[in-house]
């Protein structure tokens, strides 16, 4: 095996150094796809707008997956690939409510779990080095919010609500017509509070070990 193959090859409890590989251009890309999609959402481009964010959505799982493996796992791809997502999701979330597609509060839970586990991280990792993988149901929260906030952006087709009550803050459980995706984002709000719960529960535990260990 050559030096740069050494320096290349990465796994998930060995990430490397390395920079310029597949899944960080991966990245990259998507990177610069989010401002594009905002822009054509704002412009009224329905269409080209979903087309991006969807693009941009699909191809977090493959820069995964190529890394993971092709053993190209970097220390700047785990901290980039989750940072795209959660911008991409940012301006998915703003922008559908700047178009008046979605209710404040569903904005609010939604940027706030994202805001205060993007802080989060970036304190435990700088301060005592600790880091919380996603787990499963984080990522299929993350999938749902994907799916529900593309068929948000594109606001087709639309469905009659339940019926079950008169509050316009509730889209989906009123009686006015609603776009099928708003059921999506529910489902992704219940299963982010349950991932929520498990990085709060294991960033205690392992910042209370750090913590340990640091007086030792």
């Amino acid at each position: 095996m050559t030096q740069e193959n050494d320096i290349i090859k990465g796994t998930p409890e060995n990430p490397s150094d390395a920079i310029f590989t597949l899944p960080n251009a991966i990245s990259f890309v998507r990177l610069c796809m989010i401002p594009a999609f905002f822009f054509m959402l704002m412009q009224g481009n329905n269409i080209a707008a979903t087309a991006l964010f969807a693009i941009a959505a699909c191809t977090d799982f493959l820069d995964g997956q190529i890394a993971r493996r092709t053993n190209q796992v970097t220390k700047l791809g785990r901290m980039l690939d989750p940072a795209v997502d959660r911008l991409l999701m940012i301006l998915g979330v703003l922008g559908v409510y700047l178009t008046g597609r979605i209710p404040l509060w569903i904005i609010v839970l939604v940027l706030g779990r994202d805001i205060v586990l993007m802080a989060g991280y970036a304190i435990l990792l700088k301060r005592w080095k600790v880091r919380v993988d996603v787990i499963y149901p984080g990522k299929v929260a993350t999938t749902f919010f994907f799916i529900g906030f593309a068929g948000l952006v594109l606001n087709a087709p639309l469905i009659p609500g339940l019926g079950w009550c008169d509050f316009a803050w509730l889209p989906g459980f009123n009686g006015a017509n609603v776009c099928w995706a708003i059921w999506f984002i529910y489902a992704g709000l219940l299963l982010g509070a349950y991932s929520t719960t498990y990085y709060v529960r294991e960033a205690l535990r392992k910042l209370s070990a750090a913590r340990k260990a640091e007086r030792s």
